[in-house]
C-alpha cells in the first residue's frame, strides 16, 4: 500500500490509525514518540563497542544479557549536531521488521520523556515537503500537552539494506 493510500485510509479513520500510546524521548529541544508496542526495554547508556566499515550513525554493538545488539545514534540518522552523552542518555531497544524478519536495535536517545496517550483528534499528519525530502519514517505529529511530538514509524526508520546489520552480522563481524 503506498503512502498516499495509507494517508487516504487513515484520513477516513480521523487519524484513528495513529492513535494510541507513545514513549516519547528527546533528541536535543525535539521530541520524538515511538509506539509503545515496538519498545522491548530502556536501558541506561551501557558500553558500546565499535566496529570497523559500519555507517556514522551505528554507534556499534552492545551485550544485552548474552544478545548482540546493533545500536544506532538517532542525532545522527536524523542529520542532527552531535552532543555529549550525559546521565541522562539511554538506549531504546526496540524491534524492527525488515526484509529478512524482525530484529532488535538499540536507539541512542538524550532523554527517555514519558509514556503518554495520543487520540485520534490530536494528530496530524506528517507534512510533505516534495520529493526534496524523506518522510517516509514520519507517521505523523501528536499535539499533546501543546507541544508537537514527531511519531516515528520505527519499521521505516532504517531501510531494508540498513537492517541487514542484524544481530547475527554484527556478531560475525566481531568475532569474524
Amino acid at each position: 500500500m503506498t503512502r498516499e493510500n495509507v494517508q487516504a485510509s487513515e484520513s477516513r479513520n480521523g487519524g484513528a490509525a495513529l492513535a494510541g500510546k507513545y514513549l516519547t524521548f528527546r533528541l536535543g529541544s525535539e521530541e520524538f514518540g515511538l509506539q509503545i508496542m515496538k519498545v522491548q526495554e530502556i536501558i541506561g547508556l551501557t558500553p558500546i563497542t565499535k566496529l570497523p566499515n559500519l555507517p556514522t550513525y551505528v554507534r556499534g554493538i552492545i551485550n544485552l544479557r548474552g544478545r548482540i545488539i546493533p545500536t544506532i545514534d538517532l542525532r545522527s540518522k536524523f542529520g542532527m549536531p552531535g552532543a555529549p552523552d550525559t546521565e541522562k542518555t539511554c538506549i531504546i531497544v526496540v524491534e524492527m521488521k525488515g526484509p529478512n524478519g524482525s530484529h532488535s536495535f538499540g536507539l541512542v536517545a538524550d532523554e527517555v520523556a514519558e509514556v503518554m496517550s495520543v487520540g485520534a483528534d490530536q494528530v496530524e499528519f506528517a507534512p510533505e515537503f516534495g520529493d526534496s525530502l524523506d518522510t517516509r519514517f514520519i507517521r505523523g505529529i501528536g499535539l499533546v500537552g501543546g507541544s508537537p511530538k514527531i511519531l516515528l514509524d520505527i519499521d521505516r526508520v532504517l531501510t531494508g539494506a540498513e537492517i541487514g546489520l542484524n544481530s547475527n552480522q554484527a556478531e560475525e563481524r566481531l568475532h569474524g
